[in-house]
């Protein structure tokens, strides 16, 4: 038995801040929590102050193509553990590799390779000192999208929604798709829709051209998600109010953002806080595997993408050749701090978003994205203004 008492100026659960705070862990599972006046150092474990810093859970991104030059589509064991390890040292501890439109052979081999990964995950062997994020799924963006919103998502590789196509790609995945994104105007898109929620899947509305309407029918049908929003939608007009009417006003669902600075800008920002609350935003990244890299050539799903300024905000950015967005090099930390910097939200509360609010959409508050018993020890440790000091994935840390 393996016993380490985490005490800290502040530890967020994160759904309340605890002044004093104490996190006992044992194997690499969370046994306690609560604060220094009521919790006592357990006999035989060892104790760690962090001082002044804030325990946090760890970070749980449900969008992630890729990071330090490895593209997720590549399916590798090396490619996802390259990836795990980059999200692990900006405090996420959990993420789902994200696919993207490909030709169909190549987009069932990808999700072949990581659902085989995935599902050995969790009895891999960790080095001590080096956390790694989790991979808890995948989360399945394209092909059924709209061509009209599709991104740098490759056109002639988009498919109509069909049952049987779809059927060969969760089969290709051993059951590892946790959310299908999907255009719900398409022909077809209810009907697969269906089936994805029977399988127990989240699906998410995304890439999509759709009107209020086509999207409040979707919504009555069970989506309960909404990918990169304001991205990639048909724009809100105040007589065509859209796929973005339906999202901002409709408390089913739950948004997810690049808060990056150049994908949404921060009014933006600020009314999808207002329209949403808390608990309905979720801070994503959207990285591609030019996260972590110097300036230059990349790749995304085959696509051939470019690292440099952006033009108009100076920040880095990642286009294709036609200088559409791809993806982004966001990391789930700056995202934390970004959010709090363009809306005025706290810091407990942007944390919220990167980890309780995830977690509760796949469905996985008790294990993940949360500091209580019995939930793996997943921690983040924050310096005061929200940059990261160091991670703890269940149990594996970089700060002891």
């Amino acid at each position: 038995m393996s016993l380490l008492a985490i005490a800290a100026r502040q530890v967020f659960t994160p759904l309340e801040a605890i002044q004093n705070g104490l996190v006992v862990i044992e194997d690499g599972t969370i046994r306690d929590v609560g604060s220094r006046q009521e919790m006592m150092v357990p006999s035989g474990a060892r104790l760690l102050d962090l001082g002044e810093r804030i325990l946090a859970p760890g970070f749980v991104d449900v969008h992630v193509h890729g990071g330090s030059g490895r593209d997720l589509m590549e399916g590798t064991t090396e490619a996802l553990e390259t990836v795990a390890r980059l999200a692990a040292q900006h405090g996420a501890t959990s993420f789902l590799p994200t696919t993207l439109t490909a030709p169909f052979p190549q987009l069932l081999r990808a999700l072949e390779m990581l659902g085989s990964t995935i599902h050995s995950w969790r009895n891999r062997s960790s080095s001590p000192g080096e956390p790694l994020a989790e991979p808890l799924g995948i989360h399945m963006e394209g092909p059924f999208l709209s061509r009209e919103r599709r991104g740098v998502h490759p056109p002639e590789h988009l498919q109509k929604p069909s049952l049987a196509l779809f059927r060969q790609l969760l089969e290709a995945s051993d059951g590892s798709v946790k959310i299908l994104t999907l255009a719900p105007e398409l022909e077809g898109a209810l009907e697969v829709q269906a089936h994805a929620l029977q399988s127990g899947l989240q699906v998410a509305l995304g890439h999509s051209n759709a009107t209020y309407e086509e999207a409040q029918r979707a919504i009555e049908a069970g989506a309960r998600h909404a990918v990169h929003v304001f991205n990639a939608m048909r724009p809100f007009n105040h007589r065509d109010p859209g796929i973005l009417g339906a999202v901002l006003t409709d408390n089913r669902i739950h948004a997810e953002v690049i808060a990056d600075g150049i994908h949404v800008a921060a009014p933006a920002l600020r009314l999808l806080v207002q329209a949403k609350g808390i608990a309905n935003i979720l801070l994503v990244t959207d990285a591609v595997s030019a996260t972590g890299m110097c300036p230059g050539q990349y790749s995304l799903g085959g696509i051939g993408i470019f690292l440099g300024d952006d033009p108009y905000t100076g920040l880095l950015t990642c286009r294709n050749a036609e200088g559409k967005l791809a993806g982004s090099v966001l990391t789930q930390d700056r995202a934390i701090r970004n959010i709090v910097s363009y809306t005025g939200v706290t810091l407990r509360e942007a944390v919220t978003m990167a980890t309780w609010n995830p977690a509760r959409l796949l469905g996985l508050e008790t294990r993940k994205g949360c500091l209580r018993p019995g939930a793996d020890a997943d921690l983040v440790v924050l310096e005061p203004n929200g940059t990261v000091a160091g991670t703890m994935a269940r149990g594996v840390a970089n700060f002891l």
